[in-house]
């Protein structure tokens, strides 16, 4: 295949899928389809987390439209402000793949860049928030916007003087590495904003020659390279897979971030493990894999209460499954764990 997967018609043709194609069509009309030819590769780990699955169609009690409270703290459009130095600028809703347990699974594709009234909204609010450090550009993925959108918006960014940083959450590196060409990176690196890139990947065979190369492409211009990993049942969910993904980013000069509790997002009860497998996990790579090759397990507490690692500080266990969560405000949140 050559082209993006996009339709229950192509993943059935590719023999992808052999999910009932009456099935498939209604999933596709709940959630979008999106597959690069850079992740064709076949069934197991990498396809599991883009092919849609009846699964997708059953939407348990406790799952959300918007369970990160994207709109909950959005003072305009396009822009998501829950800490006090820094924003999301959700300047595209594209992806170039549609993960099945995306959070924002909801609203991604369903337009494209955000519209030059809302952008300029935006950027307001960005110049007039004095105490705004750093901005996190996310959509959708950033880095599928047009060379000229994106060094527009980095333009507009970059003479803000009191902004520091520039932050890209994306995972165009691993399913379209092509698109880091070497005018991307340049225009990355010459920024006077501090920019940081957050690769978006959840298991070691994602991490192609071309995705490596990819990588390499910006450590070699002095652009630092994190990554953030969900949880995902029949994915990554073992010792031996999360240990190979984050000494695999090490070696590539990545350093592993987070490690996410998979999110309350409609449809994605087969992906969540419990928090205690997760807990369970972590001790088992303490000690198996350097310490800086481990990234820092966390919940972003539904509801838009912001994100905290999941440990004896912020975690107490009232019964099974029932949690008291404490945010970064100090605020107490019940969380209720979903029993396997």
């Amino acid at each position: 295949m050559t082209h993006a997967l996009t339709t229950p018609d192509d993943l059935v043709t590719a023999g992808l899928s052999t999910e009932d194609p009456a099935l498939l069509t209604r999933v596709a009309q709940e959630f979008r389809i999106r597959i690069t030819p850079e992740m064709q590769i076949g069934a197991g780990p990498i396809t599991a987390q883009f092919v849609p699955s009846a699964a997708e169609l059953t939407t348990l009690p406790e799952e959300l439209a918007d369970p990160i409270g994207d709109e909950a703290h959005s003072p305009v459009k396009g822009l998501t402000h829950r800490y006090p130095d820094r924003v999301i600028l959700h300047i595209t809703k594209t992806c170039d793949v549609y993960c099945r347990f995306c959070f924002r699974r909801e609203t991604v594709g369903e337009t494209g860049p955000l519209p030059a009234p809302d952008l300029d909204a935006a950027l307001e609010y960005i110049t007039a928030t004095q105490a705004i450090r750093e901005v996190v550009l996310t959509g959708g993925d950033p880095l599928t916007l047009s060379p000229r959108r994106l060094r527009d918006v980095l333009t507009r960014l970059d003479v803000l003087p009191h902004l520091a940083m520039v932050r890209f959450h994306t995972r165009v590196p691993v399913v379209a590495p092509e698109r880091i060409t070497p005018e991307l990176t340049q225009l990355i690196a010459d920024l006077r904003l501090a920019p940081w890139m957050v690769l978006h990947t959840n298991h070691a065979a994602e991490l192609t020659p071309n995705a490596r190369a990819a990588l390499a492409r910006l450590v070699d211009a002095g652009i630092p390279v994190i990554s953030q990993s969900v949880l995902l049942r029949g994915v990554n969910d073992s010792a031996e897979a999360l240990a190979e993904l984050f000494t695999t980013l090490s070696a590539l000069r990545v350093k592993p971030y987070y490690l996410h509790h998979c999110d309350l997002a409609r449809g994605t009860s087969h992906f969540r493990t419990t928090i205690d497998e997760g807990r369970a996990l972590m001790r088992a790579l303490r000690g198996r894999i350097s310490g800086h090759c481990l990234p820092t397990y966390v919940l972003d507490i539904p509801g838009g209460h912001g994100k905290v690692p999941i440990n004896a500080e912020y975690f107490a266990q009232q019964s099974t499954g029932h949690w008291k969560v404490t945010d970064w405000q100090g605020r107490i949140h019940d969380y209720l764990d979903p029993k396997r």
